[in-house]
């Protein structure tokens, strides 16, 4: 076996989200210490330090958007802002003494499968080193998207994304363009409204909007919660429970949210009177088609006589002049995307190399998949949190985030009952039949039939983003690995690792 030229570990896990710093607490409760966390910025947080624009939330309730293992009494609000859920993850952090295996400004510019010697090659921007097992969280809301739009290279004012936001531009008295109507876009424009001088919100599709059930956590939940820890997991069950009950309408039974929706034209209603103000608004497809957003400040914001809303996508910019798909032309002095992020085409697929020879991004070229969520075939040895067809339309994704963790470590205590240098790799055939099983049950859900283009669906139209059941569902097909869905792969002397024949078959 060839010596290695730089540092090796047991695993190597991509991203400081929820995701990442779950998978380093479950590392190290498993008693695993050998592993390294590599972070592409200078902090911890994901998509919650990236993201840090004017009125940014979540719209999952605080106490079901926690890890499980690390509660937080402390919750201010039933919805949480950013700076918040940010000062838990750095909390997580260090409660859990995770900075000794946290790599900062290492981002990920390779990982390539060595197929003699059975472990990954990695090039960070920090160096170089291998791992027996590479843990892919970096998330699919990581990545800005903003639309390729003629023209906007040679706009002459301020453009920045949402999940970017400049913090130094002053938008106060400027005329802005809202692009997108998305849940960050909500929570932007009752913002931003009051302090500019002009808001143009370009709006493709309108989204349904509920309203938000926000308020401040008193002092006696705290007071309940930290002395009777008991009341806090009621709490969270409760919050979970509700949700289950809620998903066989969005899965099952689309006509049942048509008692959701007649809450939602109401909430629309109540806010706009303008009639061709709430014609604009109204959404010509089922609720729960596109994520289904909470506020009760984004309908009087767009009532303001300072915003105006065009009912259309923006086609094309000339100088400062943005022009609708509609022909409305509208004259501003800074760009804001809201255009959400790489969900269907993660990066980070591109810069990962297989068995084969070949990037994810290649393999999941028709489409991405994955076994249970987690192991693409050709990949060994490779899991992804939140991977192909494990988002949730109502409930908090630390539920599927944590059910893949639970995956992660049996992963492990397989290669190691299986002793030795060992890989798993996913026969293409179970990750096939998993897929297919998958995309039949999304025949039928809200997501598939609710009449919308959205980002749950990829560039064929097919949902690859969905889990289609409950979280006790995933939680249940995650518990444990079955090795009869892997090829066992061990080295061997002067070729291939044995199993490694048969398994290129299959894929080819």
């Amino acid at each position: 076996m060839a010596e290695r030229e730089h540092e090796h570990v047991r695993v190597a896990v991509i991203g400081t989200g929820f995701g990442g710093l779950g998978a380093a607490v479950r590392l190290r409760r498993q008693g695993i210490t050998d592993f390294v966390v590599l972070e592409r910025a200078d902090s911890v947080g994901g998509t919650w330090r990236d993201n840090s624009y004017p009125g940014c939330a979540c719209d999952v309730p605080s106490h079901l958007y926690s890890f499980s293992f690390a509660p937080n009494p402390e919750w201010p609000r039933n919805f949480s802002g950013q700076p918040h859920i940010r000062a838990y993850l750095e909390k997580v952090t260090d409660t859990f003494g995770l900075r000794p295996h946290i790599r900062f400004n290492a981002d990920v510019r390779s990982a390539r499968w060595n197929t003699d010697e059975l472990y990954w090659e990695i090039e960070t921007a920090q160096g170089a080193l291998t791992a027996d097992m590479v843990v892919s969280a970096a998330g699919p809301l990581s990545n800005p998207q903003i639309p390729d739009v003629p023209g906007l290279a040679d706009f002459p004012g301020k453009v920045f994304h949402s999940g970017r936001w400049d913090h130094d531009y002053d938008l106060r008295g400027k005329r802005v363009a809202m692009v997108g109507t998305g849940a960050s876009a909500i929570q932007i424009v009752p913002e931003i409204q009051p302090t500019v001088e002009r808001l143009t919100v370009f709006q493709r599709t309108p989204p349904w909007v509920m309203p938000r059930a926000d308020r401040k956590i008193t002092r006696a939940e705290h007071w309940l919660h930290t002395k009777l820890p008991a009341t806090r997991v009621l709490r969270r069950q409760l919050l979970w429970g509700l949700r289950e009950l809620q998903i066989g309408a969005f899965t099952k039974r689309p006509k049942q949210l048509a008692v959701i929706q007649a809450m939602a034209k109401a909430h629309l209603h109540r806010a706009v009177k303008n009639p061709a103000l709430r014609a604009k608004l109204t959404p010509d497809y089922r609720i729960g088609c596109k994520r289904i957003l909470l506020s009760n400040s984004y309908y009087p914001a767009l009532a303001k006589p300072n915003v105006d809303v065009v009912a259309s996508g923006l086609k094309e910019v000339r100088g400062n002049t943005l022009v609708a798909a509609d022909g409305t032309e509208t004259e501003v002095d800074a760009i804001i995307f809201g255009t959400g992020f790489h969900v269907t085409d993660m990066p980070i697929a591109k810069r990962v190399t297989g068995a084969r020879g070949t990037t994810l991004a290649e393999e999941w070229k028709d489409g991405m998949e994955a076994l249970r969520g987690s192991s693409a075939a050709g990949f060994p040895n490779f899991l992804t949190i939140i991977g192909p067809n494990t988002g949730l339309g109502n409930t908090s994704m630390i539920l599927i985030i944590e059910a893949q963790l639970n995956y992660m470590i049996d992963y492990l205590r397989q290669l190691d009952a299986l002793g030795g240098r060992t890989a798993l790799d996913a026969r293409p055939s179970a990750v096939h039949a998993w897929t297919a099983t998958i995309q039949q049950r999304m025949e039928r859900t809200v997501w598939n039939t609710g009449g919308c283009d959205s980002w749950y669906l990829d560039a064929n139209g097919r949902n690859t983003t969905a889990w289609p059941g409950t979280t006790a569902e995933f939680r249940k097909v995650t518990r444990q690995v079955d090795i009869a869905e892997y090829e066992v792969l061990r080295p061997r002397a002067g070729g291939r690792p044995e199993g490694a024949e048969q398994n290129v078959e299959a894929v080819i």
